[in-house]
């Protein structure tokens, strides 16, 4: 995904110019590898920092927080450089296949790093029974963005014009047309589907470590409601439990951080808190992979204004125009009932997170591709260069793992442990 065509600089121009050859040298998008840099980095920090500052952590449900807007980065980065990598195809069924086999690989490998397979800090061991595997998860909701993307550059036709300027938008109508159609099937199905009461069960074990008996505690949760947007009764849990299983669910949902679930008796399977507080859901699941999928196709259209226009305040003024028009209706409808949330991936949350990815691109672009501040943001470029060999050290925990590795005396006596215990667990 992080394969571009070449981006030519002519000497003595301002203008930058995209095209398909191979016979001259071959420079990267510096700009987009940057924020590619810096989506890396927040993940960083926002996985190992949102235990010391839950403020950057996050947002339990309704809210963003600073975590809030990492994923969105990352769909908007895959957008822009399908647009990149698929301006000019001579076969479409060659790009198709290889669209596909590519989709296959890194869903495969985000099944393997985010499964269950890895233990975490706190345990050398690995494996994770198939039976409660889990599915979906970060990599995985990035290919189906990536997927889509690619399927409408490929596919959708589009119309080329005269001019530039009018061709950004009308040429690509198709997959305006194409983002709006899945936003309605997005809002059809998480407000026209009817939840019913639903029952789940979960191990003695997840509350008494030391019990050895099999036995499980059953929950019974009260929902026979339509359009629901809370925890427990929305459509998008729910096609998740039918479609992919309840246990193949992320175990850990960030709502737990809610009051309703903050009881310190959680962790005893107390009755007095919510039965949802104990279910499992993921906020990678299928019915939030659509609105995903549409900030990919968002920041395909920033890429076709990059391929299209030459001159960079065109692009810059396309490109805020688009922002702030997204951000403006992103925040009107967050304040027509329809809540920025993460976990639901709503409308409102994809065009506020989307606009300001394309705000953060354009800062981005000023300052490394028109100003040439390339030393100021070098190792943020290292980052994006090489993100997804960073990611799979973080997500796996194979990193700490290493550094767990050096100890004095006793395995306990290592660094990870100790800042586990000083910092996170204090």
């Amino acid at each position: 995904m992080a394969e571009y065509l070449v981006l030519e600089c002519e000497e003595g121009k301002d203008k930058v110019s995209i095209k398909s050859t191979t016979k001259r040298k071959k420079i990267r998008v510096a700009s987009l590898d940057v924020f590619r840099g810096l989506a890396v980095f927040l993940m960083i920090f926002v996985d190992y920092g949102g235990s010391l500052a839950p403020s950057i952590g996050h947002s339990p449900w309704n809210g963003v927080h600073l975590a809030d807007f990492v994923m969105p980065f990352f769909l908007f980065i895959v957008g822009v450089s399908v647009a990149l990598v698929y301006k000019r195809v001579s076969n479409r069924r060659v790009a198709t296949c290889k669209a596909l086999v590519k989709t296959v690989q890194l869903f495969l490998l985000g099944v393997f790093l985010q499964g269950g397979y890895f233990h975490g800090i706190t345990s050398l061991t690995f494996g994770v029974d198939l039976g409660s595997i889990r599915l979906f998860g970060i990599l995985q909701r990035i290919t189906i963005g990536y997927i889509v993307a690619a399927l409408c550059e490929i596919w959708v036709p589009y119309n080329s014009g005269t001019e530039k300027q009018v061709a950004v938008f009308k040429s690509y109508l198709l997959h305006w047309c194409v983002a709006v159609g899945l936003c309605i099937i997005y809002s059809a199905l998480l407000y026209g589907l009817y939840v019913p009461d639903w029952q789940f069960s979960v191990p003695q074990s997840t509350y008494s470590p030391s019990s050895s008996n099999n036995s499980y505690i059953s929950y019974t949760v009260n929902c026979s409601t339509r359009g629901d947007l809370g925890p427990a009764c929305n459509s998008a849990g729910m096609i998740d439990r039918y479609v992919l299983g309840i246990n193949h669910l992320y175990k850990k949902p960030v709502y737990r951080n809610l009051k309703e679930c903050s009881d310190p008796a959680i962790g005893q399977g107390s009755d007095s808190v919510p039965p949802w507080c104990h279910a499992p859901f993921d906020p990678e699941g299928i019915l939030s992979s659509i609105t995903a999928a549409v900030t990919c196709i968002i920041g395909l259209q920033y890429g076709h204004i990059l391929v299209l226009l030459e001159d960079h305040k065109d692009r810059l003024l396309h490109w805020v125009l688009l922002s702030f028009s997204f951000f403006g209706l992103g925040v009107f409808l967050s304040y027509v009932d329809i809540p920025l949330n993460k976990s639901l991936y709503t409308i409102s949350y994809m065009l506020l997170t989307s606009s300001t990815a394309g705000i953060t691109f354009c800062a981005f672009y000023i300052l490394v591709d028109i100003y040439g501040y390339r030393r100021l943001t070098s190792l943020l470029e290292w980052m994006g260069v090489h993100s997804l060999s960073i990611f799979v050290l973080i997500s796996s925990n194979l990193a700490v793992i290493a550094i767990q590795g050096f100890y004095s005396v006793s395995p306990k006596n290592n660094l990870i442990h100790w800042i586990v215990t000083c910092f996170v667990q204090k």
